[in-house]
């Protein structure tokens, strides 16, 4: 059984931070700068070898539910998972990856891009996926024309997604929360700019309403 809370807590805000970064020694302040703008959760990549350090880092807080994105192979969910992580997300279906999750009981978010995933994803037992990438798929008129007939299915839309078309992501009833580059840019986190982080998120949560 996987962590419904955890899937709960990714709709606070309706905003999930991806985040790709370099340096894990960051992480402490990262997440401060996001709770301090309002978000509760955030998607840490596998992109990077500081991926699994900075879950870590941050797993033990109590006012942050961290996840780790782009999750290809089994064996990465199984040390994300060890390292912290209470949700797995991955960017295409993973047979290997869904069942390693499910087995730990850890929420997992499958991406999809197509109607065959999509039912993939219902025949595994799941109800909740990314569609990734949204908005080269069509962006929020897709993810309509798909809800038709999986009426009981969630979505996470995640790349490509930015403030101005993130409202029209949002009302669709269909979509549980999208997935947010921009508020973690690669040259905030470098730059060390939390202020920014803190104030992309802030407009975000505002947005998001």
């Amino acid at each position: 059984m996987t962590d419904v809370q955890n899937d709960e807590q990714l709709a606070i805000g309706r905003v999930v931070p991806v985040v790709v970064l370099e340096d894990a020694t960051h992480a402490g302040a990262l997440g401060d700068a996001l709770v301090k703008g309002g978000l509760r959760s955030a998607e840490i990549t596998l992109r990077t070898a500081a991926g699994l350090d900075a879950i870590e880092a941050l797993a033990g807080r109590d006012d942050l539910v961290v996840g780790a994105g782009t999750v290809l192979t089994a064996q990465q969910a199984e040390r994300a998972i060890a390292a912290g992580a209470r949700f797995v997300v991955t960017p295409g279906f993973a047979p290997a990856v869904v069942a390693a999750c499910q087995d730990a009981g850890v929420l997992v978010v499958p991406g999809v891009a197509t109607a065959t995933e999509i039912q993939m994803a219902l025949d595994a037992g799941l109800d909740l996926v990314k569609f990734f990438p949204a908005q080269q798929l069509g962006g929020a008129p897709m993810i309509k024309a798909l809800s038709a007939p999986f009426r009981g299915v969630r979505f996470i839309p995640t790349g490509g997604i930015t403030p101005e078309v993130m409202p029209g992501y949002l009302a669709l009833p269909s979509v549980l929360a999208v997935g947010a580059s921009w508020i973690v840019a690669p040259e905030l986190l470098s730059e060390r700019r939390w202020d920014e982080v803190t104030a992309r998120a802030a407009a975000a949560v505002e947005v998001a309403g």
